[in-house]
Formats: structure tokens, C-alpha cells, sequence
């Protein structure tokens, strides 16, 4: 390598280490060859969080940014601080045009990326989807995947009843929760690609890739059969969500199953902005206040990829659209793949939000029409409905009589059980079995079992009448 003999350049004083050493230094950037490019890359599997300030203050004059070395030497930058470092802090400590903010960022995501591939050198895992093909997934939602809490997802139908009316209707929550933790990763990369002055680190999008992976955890028996309209019900005092349910069974998978999630780079930081993408933000604010805890409102954008409050338009229903169009044989005009080519972080009324092209708005009225499509001839089809209603009844009834056990051998009725995370984990689908294979006599258990193979013999309930309510009708009932 070409170099000269001479401390390093604008006032940078030599490492303490060696007065009276003089230092190779390259020499200008027009007299550099490929052989000094090479050199750099080189370091990369040093460990970066034990760099000292001249070490990082060596490679910044390597890449020809020699005032910028002079900030990192003056500022005391070492290895570990460089995770913490963003475009808007470089601006801060004086990195004057964003041509070197961008250059400094990209070399920091590369020595922070090598030092967290030691950190997760495990391999990923391919699953098989019918819908997005082969997924790779990242090791820590494997190890998520692979817990009894989430596993419990297999044991919950996607769309609750209308397996009775559709017999494709048989996928459950737990493809689709990966399918969405694949989409939130597409979608946060394509980001990150196009738009690196975002600042969007690969921490950013594993976050949103659990955050889609675990959003249904609170799922209970029949999706939102079990939240919308049994717990309404059994218990009308109780504003429950399963978002909430969610975030609880969140925490009780980590710390049940000793998650590692420091390994791969997190921090409790990072666990809040997930639960807030799940469930959204943990406190209440003013209104110009930003409300949330995980991430500042310059990334604000990335709480609208899994459960975008703003518009609706997130990988949450990218999944469930094509997934539920597929399996009830229902064709899907709207391409999301398409709206990740175009998709762009703009300002918008002074808030950061995710946008599309203007010519994109063709491909979104598809998207609002085919989950139109799917609530007329699926969702809310007349028979599904009568079939919640029979089921509800038969869960009302047995509701005292099948106990679940929840912390310290606690027994729980099944309404009771949204109280108790540990007994709540342990509902699923298999309930109407559990009442129909109970022991109990008891007449309120009798008449659900009776319900339940009406069911099963396709004994249904009749509609008798029906009646369209008018506006002057739901304004009062609203008012009350």
C-alpha cells in the first residue's frame, strides 16, 4: 500500500500509546489504490465495541473523511457508542453535508452488522409457505416460533366459524403470523434500501419482524369470535382487546422460555417498541405529544408497517387478504408487491408517513375492495353468523363448569382466564371438545353439549326476521 510517513492530518493528535512512533497514513484519495480499499475491509471482523476513538479516527482518514475523524477523535467516539450513532447525531456533532452522513452510516451498519452476525451465528430457517413461497426467517423469531406460547397458534382457525361454511377455511393464526413477520421484513428493507438517509438499522427491522410475528398471540378460542363477541357478552364491564392479550403473552413467552434477545442486539428499549407496534403506545399524552417510548417520532413511520393506525394499510392485512383469498377460493386483485416497489417515507403535514405513487391509487381501491369482497361472502356470511351465535350460547353455558389451570394451580373459568396469562395460553379451538368430552351432568353443560352437536349435525338456527336499522335509530342508541 502507498503511504507517507506523517501524523495524522488537520491537528488529529497521535495515540498516547506511541509518542515517538510515527504512523502509516495513506496518502491522498487521488493516489490510493484498490489494494487500500481492500485493506478496510479487513477490520471488519474486529471487534468494533472494543475500537478506541483513534482506531474509528484510522479508518474514517482511510475513507478519506479526515474532518470527520477529527469529530470522532475530539468527541471521544469509541466502538461501543457506534450502534447509537444516527444521521441526526452526526448532524449534531458537526458533520456538515449529507453525502459524508450517509457514507459515515453506511460504515457503522457495516462493522455493527459483522459484530452482530458473531453475535446470532446460528443459521436461519426456511419455512414453506403456500402464499409467499420460501421464507427465511431470522434466528431470534425461530426461537420465538419454537415456544409452547406460540406454538399455541396452530390450535386457532384464522377465521374462527366459517370453517363450518368453507371448507378450505382450515389455516389457523399461526401461518399467518409468519407471513406477516415476512411481509413487515420486506417491507422495512425496501425501506432501508431506497431510503437510506431514514436511518432504518437492521435492529429497526428485526424489531418489526417479531412485532408482526407475535401480534395474534392473544388470539383466544375462534379468533374474534372469542374477543369481539364472548367476552362482550360473559363480562360487559371488562373493555378487553386481544392486542392487549397480545402484549401480556408476549412478555410470558419471553420470560417463560428465557428468550436471548440481548444476544442478537436488543435492549428493553427495543421490547417496548414492539409491544407499542402490537398494542400502541403504553401511556396517554397531549395532542401534539408524541406518545410513544420505543422510537422517536423521526421513525415514527415504523409503527405503520404491521398495524398502521392511520390509514389501514399495513402487512397485517397484505397477509390475511391473499392467505384468505387462497384458501376460501376468492380471487385477490391487489398486488403488494407492487406497493413495496413503490412505497416512500414523505412528510406529511410535518409527521413522517409511508406513501405510494400517485398512479399506485388503482391498486389500493383494490385492496379496500377485496376486504369488501371478503366481509359480504366470508366474514360476515349468514351462516357463519348463525354458527357464532350457536357457539357463543354453548360457551355461555358451559363457562362455569370447564376450568383451566392458571399461576400456582389456580383454576380458572374460561371467561377468567383473560386475567391469568398462564391460563389463558392453555384456550384454544379444542374448548367446544373439551365441553363435549366433560364429565359434568349439570344442566347448563348438557344444554351447550346439545348446542354443539346441533352444530355438528347441521341443525342450525333459522333466521325468523330481520330489520334494517335507520340512522335516526343508531344515533340514539349511540347517544345512550
Amino acid at each position: 500500500m502507498l503511504t507517507q510517513k506523517n501524523p495524522l492530518k488537520n491537528g488529529l493528535p497521535d495515540s498516547q500509546d506511541s509518542d515517538d512512533t510515527e504512523m502509516d497514513v495513506p496518502l491522498p484519495k487521488r493516489f490510493r489504490s484498490a489494494e487500500c480499499v481492500n485493506s478496510m475491509d479487513l477490520t471488519l471482523t474486529d471487534k468494533c465495541k472494543d475500537w478506541t476513538s483513534d482506531d474509528i479516527a484510522r479508518r474514517l482518514v482511510n475513507m478519506g473523511l479526515d474532518e470527520e475523524a477529527a469529530l470522532f477523535k475530539a468527541q471521544e467516539i469509541t466502538g461501543d457508542l457506534l450502534p447509537m450513532l444516527t444521521s441526526e447525531r452526526l448532524r449534531e456533532m458537526g458533520v456538515s453535508t449529507m453525502g459524508r452522513t450517509l457514507r459515515i452510516m453506511k460504515f457503522i451498519k457495516s462493522v455493527v452488522h459483522q459484530e452482530h452476525k458473531k453475535l446470532s451465528p446460528s443459521s436461519s430457517k426456511v419455512f414453506n409457505d403456500p402464499i409467499h413461497g420460501h421464507i427465511e426467517l431470522h434466528p431470534l423469531c425461530v426461537k420465538i416460533i419454537d415456544t409452547p406460547q406460540f406454538q399455541r397458534l396452530r390450535y386457532i382457525k384464522q377465521l374462527g366459524s366459517c370453517y363450518f361454511v368453507y371448507p378450505g377455511a382450515s389455516h389457523n393464526r399461526f401461518e399467518h403470523s409468519i407471513g406477516v413477520c415476512h411481509l413487515a421484513g420486506q417491507l422495512a428493507h425496501a425501506l432501508q434500501r431506497h431510503q437510506p438517509e431514514l436511518d432504518i438499522s437492521d435492529k429497526d427491522v428485526l424489531c418489526v419482524q417479531i412485532a408482526g410475528l407475535c401480534h395474534d398471540l392473544g388470539h383466544g378460542p375462534y379468533s374474534h369470535l372469542f374477543d369481539q363477541k364472548f367476552i362482550p357478552v360473559i363480562r360487559p364491564e371488562r373493555k378487553w382487546k386481544h392486542e392487549d392479550a397480545s402484549v401480556e403473552m408476549f412478555d410470558y413467552l419471553i420470560e417463560d422460555n428465557s428468550i436471548p434477545y440481548q444476544e442478537y442486539g436488543l435492549d428493553k428499549q427495543d421490547i417496548t417498541f414492539i409491544k407499542e407496534q402490537i398494542a400502541g403506545p403504553c401511556r396517554k399524552t397531549k395532542d401534539k405529544e408524541w406518545p410513544y417510548e420505543g422510537r422517536s417520532s423521526v421513525k415514527g413511520f415504523l409503527y405503520e408497517i404491521v398495524a398502521n393506525k392511520r390509514n389501514g394499510i399495513d402487512v397485517d392485512k397484505w397477509d390475511y387478504f391473499s392467505r384468505d383469498c387462497h384458501m376460501l377460493g376468492i380471487r385477490n386483485n391487489f398486488d403488494h408487491n407492487r406497493f413495496l416497489h413503490f412505497a416512500r417515507v414523505l412528510e406529511v403535514d410535518g409527521q413522517l408517513q409511508i406513501c405510494s405513487r400517485d398512479k399506485e391509487v388503482g391498486n389500493l381501491y383494490d385492496m379496500f375492495h377485496t376486504r369488501n369482497t371478503l366481509h359480504r361472502r366470508a366474514y360476515q356470511h349468514k351462516t357463519t353468523n348463525i354458527i357464532d351465535t350457536m357457539i357463543i350460547e354453548a360457551m355461555i353455558k358451559a363457562n362455569d363448569y370447564i376450568m383451566f389451570e392458571g399461576k400456582d394451580g389456580k383454576q380458572m373459568k374460561m371467561s377468567e382466564t383473560i386475567e391469568d396469562v398462564v391460563a389463558y395460553s392453555k384456550i384454544n379451538d379444542n374448548v367446544l371438545f373439551q365441553i363435549l368430552n366433560s364429565n359434568s351432568d349439570a344442566k347448563p353443560v348438557l344444554e351447550s353439549k346439545q348446542i354443539l352437536h346441533n352444530i355438528f349435525r347441521r341443525k342450525l338456527y333459522k333466521c325468523v326476521a330481520q330489520t334494517h336499522v335507520i340512522a335516526e335509530q343508531l344515533i340514539s342508541k349511540v347517544s345512550e
